[in-house]
């Protein structure tokens, strides 16, 4: 019996592109992953589908169907937060589609059938990162054929990264995930998209066009951490002024307090929200790690709430898969 073992890293959001639909590309995911926390399961083929953590079993009865396969018997060994802007669900997808197509003798494209998961349909940055790692941009999609409503299952793919980078060794994540209400997902996330996309400033667009091409591209292929920090805090800033009315803010509460904390310490040169949040990060390095993780510590006492800190590197390579 073939056990195949796959292991892939959470990421952050940094944003999207446009949400206008004024424009002729509409999303365009923006961001990197990370080393840690980390998702591995193992997997084996079975008659039905087995699995040792309850939640994880819709992603298994799908990617069985995808297949076309018996079952899977799989246990999961390590995985982080759900929908609190780590990327846990697309992660999670792809490990259990990679893991059981393997331990059924066959080799399978994620990205191509990530869509059959419901995953990619907006931002490909997760698929990418699943594939890759590091720093991604995505090409985004037509936006006459993304009106309001996105088109029906099995008439769009993932998003193609424009490219693919590797942030320096040196460079790492503060990242904070407080005990409050988790980030949109699903239908209601499906609602709220439309709701922001309906009535998007395109004006933002055009400001982060600006901002991608002149500030954040450049100090990632320059390796300049402020420059860097600076500017993926500004997109969250202009993505934020598009999901205001549907998180409560810029950022969402309790996000916009810490990021504030963090943003006025000489360790962190940039902060922000990933995805719908809760979790946020701050820019920093090896050189100021430990005060950027007590910085974030003292962050989450100042606003009066519980959560975790975490000090992450980004990635550099893609899911691991072992057999």
């Amino acid at each position: 019996m073939t056990t195949v073992e796959v292991e892939t890293g959470a990421r952050l959001h940094f944003g999207f592109q446009n949400l206008s639909l004024a424009h002729e590309r509409l999303y365009g995911g923006i961001g990197v992953g990370l080393t840690t926390p980390k998702i591995r399961v193992s997997a084996e083929p079975a008659d039905g589908v087995h699995c040792d953590d309850a939640a994880i079993e819709p992603y298994l009865r799908d990617v069985v169907e995808v297949l076309g396969v018996d079952g899977v018997d799989l246990t999961v060994h390590d995985r982080f937060e759900r929908h609190v802007g780590l990327g846990s669900g697309t992660q999670l997808a792809l490990a259990v589609l990679v893991g059981t197509a393997r331990a059924h003798d066959r080799t399978v494209d994620p990205r191509s059938l990530a869509p059959e998961l419901g995953r990619g349909g907006r931002s490909g940055v997760g698929v990418g990162i699943f594939e890759s790692g590091g720093f991604v941009v995505d090409v985004g999609h037509p936006t006459e054929r993304f009106t309001t409503a996105p088109p029906g299952a099995g008439s769009w793919t993932v998003p193609e990264p424009i490219n693919t980078w590797t942030l320096p060794d040196s460079w790492r994540f503060v990242v904070l995930t407080p005990e409050a209400e988790q980030g949109q997902s699903g239908e209601a996330e499906d609602e709220s998209i439309r709701s922001i996309v309906e009535r998007a400033d395109a004006g933002i667009a055009d400001d982060i066009a600006t901002l991608l091409t002149r500030r954040l591209l450049p100090a990632v292929v320059e390796g300049n951490l402020a420059a860097f920090g600076a500017a993926v805090a500004r997109l969250g800033r202009l993505n934020g002024a598009w999901f205001a009315d549907e998180q409560g803010g810029v950022y969402r509460p309790p996000a916009g307090a810490l990021i504030d904390y963090l943003d006025s310490g000489r360790s962190i040169v940039g902060a922000g929200q990933s995805s719908w949040g809760p979790t946020v990060y701050g820019v920093t390095d090896q050189t100021r790690s430990e005060q950027a993780v007590e910085r974030a510590a003292d962050a989450l006492d100042e606003a009066g709430v519980a959560g975790r800190v975490r000090l992450v590197a980004p990635s550099d390579s893609g899911a691991t898969v072992r057999d």
